[in-house]
């Protein structure tokens, strides 16, 4: 086959969720023998020098770039907010030069599947019904609304919240509005196949989750008691931030006191200046931008996963498992993942579930031993990026041949 990943935002380096989810699957595809080209907006915030991608990608994936300004402009932002009913972040990645990049990809290549990475990029569906007569699979990385309304919920200023339930409610009226306009829905998780279910799609389904390079996993048994906990997450996203500084006003500062010894370490990119003065009032080990998450995991003992805004699945939890990682994580942080409060992960939702929690993970060896164990079971039965990739690739031939 020949598929076509529409993506936006460029998918390499692999340092987020939706980074990765993007490049393992195009190497999954390649590694099969299939054609893949990658066609990204190369943002701002994400941008990326096509040249250096390892050839280990680039021999076997056609990567293609095209530079647009995603800033968020205020004067674009009050003009949208006023006198257009799309939401303001799809806007952002509605461009001239991209659409005309991806119909001379469509004039000059016959592709089976085109691949839409994100609900943003349904805008440009009636562009490719014109120029390509391809199968369009919407991969849905999470329900975009839900992200939104959640930070608005957890948002003070009554203004911004005002703003954010706004958005939250025309990204839902596009999630609704873009339905059917594709051919095929790639949710990432069971829990938004059902979702989409209830927003009223009809058309053929393929959960296919995020997964895990084979050499990404390792089988790993501690030889002691827990001794730290770790968060690693982009700082530049707004619920990681507002998890983080919960965490560490709430939780923090009681359990150092009550477990003397243990460490903290926080390792993110992009955070802003006022988080990094913000985290170092505390008695943690910040890291910053990190060159590899796996063996970041590799040094430390217990991840916490302290996010109440979000949707879809979180990776970096999977990532963690797969390195056979003790995960505490709220229940929004554990979605979508499919794993048993107190036999895979545990789960807290407020400050003295958390408290509690941890010191039964840093201070029971055996209960802390059987998390990791017991992690790394579900990442490897559940996560191969090989299988993954092989069941979505039976999912397309399927309906390509009818």
């Amino acid at each position: 086959m020949n598929i076509l990943q529409v993506c936006n935002k460029v998918p390499y380096p692999p340092k987020d969720g939706g980074a990765i989810a993007i490049l393992n699957l195009a190497t999954g595809f390649s590694s099969k023998g299939h054609r893949v080209t990658i066609l990204a907006i190369n943002t701002s915030k994400h941008q990326s020098d096509p040249a250096a991608i390892p050839s280990e990608y680039n021999t076997s994936i056609d990567f293609i770039y095209v530079p647009v300004d995603t800033r968020i402009r205020v004067v674009r932002l009050l003009s949208n907010f006023f006198f257009s009913r799309l939401p303001y972040n799809a806007a952002r990645f509605l461009n001239v030069n991209f659409s005309l990049q991806l119909m001379h990809l469509l004039k000059n290549n016959k592709y089976d599947i085109i691949q839409l990475e994100g609900l943003y990029l349904t805008m440009y569906i009636p562009l490719i019904r014109n120029h390509s007569n391809a199968l369009v699979a919407f991969r849905a990385h999470n329900i975009e609304h839900e992200i939104w309304r959640r930070i608005a919920a957890t948002t003070k200023n009554p203004f911004k919240r005002f703003y954010l339930n706004s958005l939250s409610r025309r990204i839902a009226a596009m999630e609704k509005g873009a339905i059917g306009d594709y051919d095929l829905l790639v949710p990432i998780t069971e829990r938004d196949n059902k979702k989409f279910k209830e927003l009223g799609n009809t058309k053929p389904v393929k959960v296919s989750q995020t997964g895990i390079k084979e050499e990404a996993f390792r089988k790993y048994t501690s030889k002691e008691k827990a001794k730290s906990i770790f968060f690693i997450g982009a700082l530049d996203w707004a619920p990681n931030q507002e998890g983080l500084l919960w965490f560490l006003e709430n939780v923090w500062t009681d359990l150092k006191e009550n477990i003397p010894g243990t460490a903290f370490h926080i390792a993110g990119r992009n955070a802003p200046q006022w988080l990094t003065e913000k985290i170092t009032r505390y008695d943690t080990v910040f890291h910053g931008e990190i060159d590899n998450a796996l063996t970041f995991f590799d040094e430390y003992d217990v991840m916490v996963v302290p996010l109440f805004a979000g949707s879809g699945m979180r990776i970096k939890i999977v990532e963690a498992m797969a390195r056979s990682k003790a995960v505490v994580s709220t229940s929004i942080g554990a979605e979508g993942i499919g794993a048993v409060h107190n036999w895979h992960l545990v789960i807290a939702d407020d400050k003295e579930e958390m408290l509690t929690t941890l010191r039964k993970v840093l201070e029971n060896y055996e209960f802390f031993v059987k998390l990791e164990e017991n992690s790394f079971a579900l990442a490897k039965q559940h996560f191969s990026n090989e299988k993954i990739a092989e069941e979505l690739l039976d999912f397309y031939k399927q309906h390509l041949t009818q």
